[in-house]
């Protein structure tokens, strides 16, 4: 299969997947494990789609439907991250954390959870400094549109970073070409003060040959 064969199996795969963005598959995301599975690695891995995901993951790929492995967490209902606003410090590491931004706030200023928007993929509890972020039952189940929509938030997101990143870099690199450029300001004008005293010491010279003078 060449690579262009693999590219459009793992776009297959990855609109099969729930797009929670959980990574207890062992990948970073949805989309990494599509391209994981696309090259052989098991269809087992996605606890939040359950039975139901690998049975389509099977049918997509012709392999048989394995029992998830337990590795990889086990189904469940879906649930909602909750902050408690009382505990909340602003420090924004949730935010950071949340694959699908579906949480709001800024920092020094308490945070919520959009609930609506929440895959429940529990990223954001590990960071949190003061252990006040809880998952509770969503109440409803995940849709083919929740994961749409998570998908194009969780790409959204990435791209936003990558630009973020870039005018980091960009911002680095106009820092270093200041400092070259500094050093070469600095070398050529100790250039240039180096030929104004020769030019100096040259005239000095001359004119003291033509006063009849002999330089020491």
């Amino acid at each position: 299969m060449d690579e262009n064969a693999y590219a459009r199996l793992a776009e297959r795969l990855d609109a099969l997947l729930p797009q929670m963005q959980c990574r207890r598959c062992g990948y970073d995301a949805c989309r990494p494990y599509a391209e994981a599975i696309a090259r052989g690695d098991t269809i087992d891995k996605c606890s939040p789609g359950g039975a139901a995901t690998v049975g389509v993951l099977a049918g997509l790929t012709g392999r048989p439907a394995l029992p998830l492995d337990p590795a990889h967490g086990t189904p469940g209902p879906l649930m909602v991250a909750r902050i408690d606003e009382a505990w909340c410090i602003g420090c924004t590491l949730c935010i950071a954390a949340c694959p699908v931004d579906a949480i709001a706030g800024a920092p020094k200023r308490m945070h919520t959870v959009l609930a609506a928007l929440c895959t429940g993929c529990e990223l954001c509890i590990p960071p949190c400094p003061v252990d006040c972020i809880d998952m509770l039952p969503a109440g409803r189940a995940w849709s083919a549109e929740d994961a749409r929509m998570a998908r194009e938030r969780h790409d959204a997101r990435g791209r936003r970073r990558a630009a973020q990143s870039g005018d980091a870099a960009a911002e680095g690199a106009v820092a270093a070409a200041d400092r070259v450029a500094s050093d070469d300001d600095r070398a050529r004008a100790f250039r240039q003060a180096a030929v104004a005293a020769a030019q100096g010491r040259a005239r000095a010279r001359r004119a003291a040959r033509a006063a009849g003078i002999t330089p020491c």
